[in-house]
Protein backbone atom coordinates (compact mmCIF):
# COMPACT_ATOMS: atom_id res chain seq x y z
CA UNK A 1 0.00 0.00 0.00
CA UNK A 2 1.50 3.62 -0.92
CA UNK A 3 1.97 6.20 0.87
CA UNK A 4 -0.90 7.79 -0.11
CA UNK A 5 -3.50 5.24 0.66
CA UNK A 6 -1.88 5.14 4.43
CA UNK A 7 -2.66 8.64 4.40
CA UNK A 8 -5.94 8.52 3.29
CA UNK A 9 -6.73 6.34 5.74
CA UNK A 10 -4.72 7.61 8.53
CA UNK A 11 -7.15 11.14 7.84
CA UNK A 12 -9.91 9.05 7.95
CA UNK A 13 -9.37 7.58 11.35
CA UNK A 14 -8.27 10.63 12.56
CA UNK A 15 -10.94 12.82 11.89
CA UNK A 16 -13.41 9.66 12.84
CA UNK A 17 -12.03 9.36 16.41
CA UNK A 18 -11.87 13.13 17.16
CA UNK A 19 -15.56 13.28 16.13
CA UNK A 20 -16.54 10.66 18.39
CA UNK A 21 -15.27 12.18 21.34
CA UNK A 22 -17.52 14.26 23.20
CA UNK A 23 -20.16 14.70 19.88
CA UNK A 24 -23.17 17.58 20.94
CA UNK A 25 -25.35 14.76 20.23
CA UNK A 26 -24.77 11.04 20.06
CA UNK A 27 -27.26 10.13 17.96
CA UNK A 28 -26.65 12.99 15.83
CA UNK A 29 -23.06 11.96 15.16
CA UNK A 30 -23.91 8.50 14.56
CA UNK A 31 -26.55 9.43 11.59
CA UNK A 32 -23.95 12.30 10.26
CA UNK A 33 -20.84 9.66 10.35
CA UNK A 34 -22.81 6.74 9.38
CA UNK A 35 -22.42 7.50 5.26
CA UNK A 36 -18.69 8.54 5.90
CA UNK A 37 -18.06 4.96 7.57
CA UNK A 38 -20.28 3.03 4.93
CA UNK A 39 -18.33 5.33 2.26
CA UNK A 40 -15.01 3.90 4.02
CA UNK A 41 -16.23 0.23 3.77
CA UNK A 42 -16.84 0.47 0.01
CA UNK A 43 -13.70 2.05 -0.74
CA UNK A 44 -11.62 -0.57 1.18
CA UNK A 45 -13.87 -3.49 -0.21
CA UNK A 46 -13.59 -2.03 -4.24
CA UNK A 47 -9.57 -1.13 -3.51
CA UNK A 48 -8.51 -4.44 -5.33
CA UNK A 49 -11.22 -4.72 -7.91
CA UNK A 50 -11.99 -1.52 -8.91
CA UNK A 51 -9.46 0.64 -7.52
CA UNK A 52 -10.51 4.71 -8.22
CA UNK A 53 -8.64 7.88 -9.67
CA UNK A 54 -6.71 9.69 -7.17
CA UNK A 55 -9.47 12.67 -7.46
CA UNK A 56 -12.64 11.17 -6.51
CA UNK A 57 -10.22 9.24 -3.42
CA UNK A 58 -9.82 12.80 -2.37
CA UNK A 59 -13.11 14.03 -3.00
CA UNK A 60 -14.77 11.38 -1.00
CA UNK A 61 -12.41 11.93 1.92
CA UNK A 62 -13.45 15.57 2.01
CA UNK A 63 -16.82 14.96 1.67
CA UNK A 64 -16.36 12.49 4.71
CA UNK A 65 -14.45 15.07 6.22
CA UNK A 66 -17.41 17.36 5.82
CA UNK A 67 -19.53 14.48 7.19
CA UNK A 68 -17.86 14.14 10.23
CA UNK A 69 -17.48 17.67 11.58
CA UNK A 70 -21.10 17.94 10.98
CA UNK A 71 -21.85 14.92 13.65
CA UNK A 72 -19.44 15.96 16.00
CA UNK A 73 -20.56 19.16 16.12
CA UNK A 74 -24.03 19.17 14.82
CA UNK A 75 -24.37 20.99 11.42
CA UNK A 76 -26.31 24.15 13.29
CA UNK A 77 -23.52 24.63 15.72
CA UNK A 78 -20.10 24.33 13.89
CA UNK A 79 -18.24 27.02 15.27
CA UNK A 80 -16.60 28.47 12.17
CA UNK A 81 -19.98 28.99 10.51
CA UNK A 82 -21.40 30.83 13.47
CA UNK A 83 -22.31 34.39 12.29
CA UNK A 84 -20.16 33.91 8.83
CA UNK A 85 -20.52 36.85 6.51
CA UNK A 86 -23.35 38.25 8.90
CA UNK A 87 -25.18 35.01 8.40
CA UNK A 88 -28.25 34.65 10.93
CA UNK A 89 -27.98 31.16 11.02
CA UNK A 90 -24.70 28.51 10.95
CA UNK A 91 -24.47 27.55 6.92
CA UNK A 92 -22.93 24.49 7.87
CA UNK A 93 -24.90 22.31 6.23
CA UNK A 94 -24.51 23.92 2.77
CA UNK A 95 -20.81 23.09 3.03
CA UNK A 96 -22.21 19.77 3.13
CA UNK A 97 -24.93 19.70 0.37
CA UNK A 98 -22.65 21.60 -1.48
CA UNK A 99 -20.31 18.40 -1.18
CA UNK A 100 -23.28 16.26 -1.53
CA UNK A 101 -23.63 17.15 -5.15
CA UNK A 102 -19.78 17.92 -5.78
CA UNK A 103 -18.04 14.38 -5.02
CA UNK A 104 -21.00 12.28 -6.20
CA UNK A 105 -20.83 13.84 -9.63
CA UNK A 106 -17.43 12.81 -9.79
CA UNK A 107 -18.01 9.27 -8.35
CA UNK A 108 -21.13 8.62 -10.88
CA UNK A 109 -18.92 10.26 -13.85
CA UNK A 110 -16.29 7.93 -13.35
CA UNK A 111 -18.70 4.97 -12.81
CA UNK A 112 -20.55 5.81 -15.91
CA UNK A 113 -17.67 5.99 -18.12
CA UNK A 114 -15.61 3.51 -16.56
CA UNK A 115 -18.64 0.63 -17.42
CA UNK A 116 -19.32 2.13 -20.46
CA UNK A 117 -22.62 2.70 -19.29
CA UNK A 118 -23.64 5.93 -21.49
CA UNK A 119 -22.39 7.71 -24.97
CA UNK A 120 -22.40 10.95 -25.57
CA UNK A 121 -21.09 14.22 -23.16
CA UNK A 122 -24.66 16.07 -22.89
CA UNK A 123 -26.60 12.95 -21.76
CA UNK A 124 -23.68 11.87 -19.81
CA UNK A 125 -23.76 15.19 -17.89
CA UNK A 126 -27.87 14.93 -17.37
CA UNK A 127 -27.34 11.75 -15.97
CA UNK A 128 -24.82 12.78 -13.89
CA UNK A 129 -26.76 15.32 -12.61
CA UNK A 130 -30.00 13.22 -12.74
CA UNK A 131 -28.21 11.15 -10.03
CA UNK A 132 -26.84 13.51 -7.85
CA UNK A 133 -30.46 15.49 -7.39
CA UNK A 134 -32.01 11.99 -7.07
CA UNK A 135 -29.14 11.18 -4.00
CA UNK A 136 -29.84 14.49 -2.58
CA UNK A 137 -33.53 14.45 -2.44
CA UNK A 138 -33.27 10.81 -0.99
CA UNK A 139 -31.22 12.04 1.61
CA UNK A 140 -33.67 14.59 2.45
CA UNK A 141 -36.48 11.87 2.96
CA UNK A 142 -34.06 10.32 5.05
CA UNK A 143 -33.96 13.19 6.99
CA UNK A 144 -37.69 13.32 6.93
CA UNK A 145 -38.26 9.80 8.21
CA UNK A 146 -35.38 10.39 10.98
CA UNK A 147 -37.45 13.58 12.11
CA UNK A 148 -41.09 11.72 12.11
CA UNK A 149 -39.16 8.46 14.45
CA UNK A 150 -37.11 10.78 16.53
CA UNK A 151 -39.81 13.65 17.08
CA UNK A 152 -38.02 16.47 19.06
CA UNK A 153 -34.24 14.95 18.85
CA UNK A 154 -34.53 15.57 15.28
CA UNK A 155 -33.86 19.30 14.96
CA UNK A 156 -30.07 18.57 15.66
CA UNK A 157 -30.20 16.18 12.43
CA UNK A 158 -32.00 18.55 10.77
CA UNK A 159 -30.56 21.33 10.95
CA UNK A 160 -33.17 23.26 9.32
CA UNK A 161 -32.87 26.41 12.06
CA UNK A 162 -36.07 27.67 11.44
CA UNK A 163 -35.45 28.70 7.72
CA UNK A 164 -38.44 26.89 5.55
CA UNK A 165 -37.01 26.62 2.15
CA UNK A 166 -33.64 24.47 4.02
CA UNK A 167 -34.96 21.46 1.88
CA UNK A 168 -35.17 23.49 -1.03
CA UNK A 169 -32.27 24.97 -0.65
CA UNK A 170 -30.00 21.83 0.27
CA UNK A 171 -31.01 20.66 -3.18
CA UNK A 172 -29.95 23.51 -4.92
CA UNK A 173 -26.47 23.18 -3.35
CA UNK A 174 -26.24 19.58 -4.65
CA UNK A 175 -27.10 20.96 -8.18
CA UNK A 176 -24.39 23.69 -7.86
CA UNK A 177 -21.93 21.60 -6.64
CA UNK A 178 -22.27 18.72 -9.04
CA UNK A 179 -22.55 21.06 -11.99
CA UNK A 180 -19.44 22.88 -11.05
CA UNK A 181 -17.83 19.24 -10.26
CA UNK A 182 -18.29 18.65 -14.00
CA UNK A 183 -17.22 21.98 -15.33
CA UNK A 184 -13.89 22.18 -13.34
CA UNK A 185 -13.16 18.31 -12.49
CA UNK A 186 -13.93 16.68 -16.08
CA UNK A 187 -10.70 17.05 -17.97
CA UNK A 188 -8.42 16.77 -14.95
CA UNK A 189 -10.65 13.48 -14.67
CA UNK A 190 -10.28 12.07 -17.83
CA UNK A 191 -6.66 12.56 -17.01
CA UNK A 192 -6.59 10.52 -14.39
CA UNK A 193 -9.26 8.19 -16.27
CA UNK A 194 -6.77 7.31 -18.62
CA UNK A 195 -3.92 6.41 -16.07
CA UNK A 196 -6.37 3.63 -14.64
CA UNK A 197 -6.65 1.53 -18.05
Amino acid sequence: MNLLKLLWIATFLAVLIWSGVNPKDQLTWFLEVLPAMIGLVLVVSTYRGFPLTPLLYMLILLHCIVLMVGGHYTYAEVPLFDGLFGAERNNYDKVGHFFQGFGPAILAREILIRKRVVNGGAWQAYIIVSICLAFSAFYELIEWWVALLSGEDAEAFLGTQGYIWDTQSDMGLALVGACLALLLLSRYHDRQLKGLT
